[in-house]
């Protein structure tokens, strides 16, 4: 059988200022940008830039039908080869071989015309995916009505909301029946209806003998969809084995990550204008460090290198199998918070009580500031939960599958006793 996709030694290597690493993806509004503006500009001097391999040396195949995922830490290099798969970007080295047309769905913004509506860039998406007008005709209303943007068909993408953008995106490119999909984690921008309505698409997709490379953080999904998963660090392929496998290998490289000092991991994203320091985890108000006890009060504190405009600080607990089990929001403001003018590079949540089950968790971070992310690191901090008493109750000795403890109480016989 032919591959759909064939890699054969691929590389990418960008110049960058010595010491930025972690900036040296270019988009090809970037690339096209500065392509326009370099009849103007002073020539560079370019001694203070070195070369940086976002990808070397990556070989796999993967065949019709198939449904992959593409799993890694930031700046592993998983979406450089989606953008080289796409022919958004060309490979330094090395080969890439696809059988078919290939429909993306990348980074919001990618293969729109912002000028352009709606209606007009479901056309425009679809000629170039090389379909005609009456094949583009013949699936128009089902994309309009999967988008659920109907009211807006007519208006430039320039106007919509992050969230509209996405899911006319996938729309198009779930619908334009490419024999060959590539979806990056731009998924996570929607609500969560539309996520589960994407990925309950993209099953069906599958299922219709098409193939799918699915990069995520979402590992559960990820399991859901995909029997195989490739995993990416440093530019390269470290593992390329049955998902749950590949899955664990990935779970366990983000604890050993945490034992670096958070000031300096190099596996994060973001603008950088506040950037993550230092994640404390105690539990109780007095700040004693130890494990957290369920149903007790804990303190998160986040310690930046500087306040950042408007910044907000989200951060997700996330169970030892990938799974997210809660996400808080420092921009969700209740009258119990409190604005600590001598504060000026920490922020501080405190949870009271705790009703997580016992066990092992991890805190992924995310700065933003004017709607723009500053800063991201999966797996900032790890903390157990023990036992203890919540809302009056003791957690049960078996701990299965729960993760919370609910406030709940019970109208019983009077013959139990």
């Amino acid at each position: 059988m032919t591959a759909a996709i064939r890699i054969e030694k691929l590389g990418k290597r960008y110049q960058v200022k010595q010491g930025e690493e972690g900036s040296s993806y270019r988009t090809l509004r970037e690339s096209l940008s500065d392509w326009v503006r370099a009849p103007f500009r002073r020539p560079r001097k370019k001694n203070n830039q070195a070369p940086f391999w976002a990808l070397q040396d990556v070989s796999f195949e993967v065949q019709p039908g198939e449904v992959v995922g593409i799993i890694g830490h930031n700046g592993a290099g998983k979406s450089t080869l989606l953008k080289i798969l796409s022919r958004i970007t060309k490979p330094t080295q090395g080969r890439v071989h696809l059988k078919g047309r290939v429909g993306s769905l990348l980074e919001v913004g990618t293969g729109f015309h912002p000028e352009l509506t709606g209606r007009e860039n479901i056309y425009l998406n679809g000629s170039i995916l090389g379909m005609s007008r009456k094949e583009i005709e013949r699936r128009f209303d089902e994309i309009v009505a999967f988008a659920e943007v109907e009211k807006f068909l007519d208006t430039p993408v320039k106007r919509y909301s992050s969230g509209m953008y996405v899911r006319l995106a996938f729309a198009v490119a779930a619908h334009l029946e490419p024999e060959i999909l590539l979806v990056d984690e731009v998924l996570a921008v929607g609500d969560v209806a539309f996520q589960n309505k994407c990925l309950g698409k993209m099953r069906q997709v599958g299922g219709e003998g098409r193939t799918i490379l699915f990069v995520s953080h979402n590992l559960p999904a990820l399991q859901v969809l995909c029997d195989r998963a490739v995993l990416f660090a440093r530019g390269r392929v470290v593992a390329d084995a049955p998902v749950a496998e590949t899955v664990g290998m990935y779970l366990r490289s983000v604890e050993e990550r945490a034992q670096v000092e958070v000031s300096q991991r190099t596996d994060r994203a973001g603008a950088g204008r506040s950037r993550l320091m230092r994640l404390e985890v105690h539990n109780g108000e007095d700040g004693c460090s130890g494990p957290l006890q369920m149903g007790g009060p804990c303190r998160f504190t986040f310690h930046v290198d500087r306040l950042a405009p408007g910044l907000m600080c989200v951060f997700n607990i996330v169970d030892e199998f990938g799974q997210g089990v809660t996400k808080i929001n420092s921009n969700y403001r209740s009258q119990e918070d409190f604005m600590d003018p001598e504060s000026n590079s920490r922020l501080v949540c405190i949870i009271d009580p705790l009703l997580l089950a016992p066990g092992r968790y991890r805190v992924d971070v995310g700065l933003y500031a004017s709607r723009e992310l500053q800063d991201q690191i999966e797996g900032a901090a790890f903390f157990e939960v023990i036992r203890g008493v919540a809302c009056g109750r003791e957690a049960p000795r078996s701990r299965g599958d729960w993760k919370f403890v609910l406030p709940h109480r019970w109208i019983l016989p009077h013959d139990l006793g």
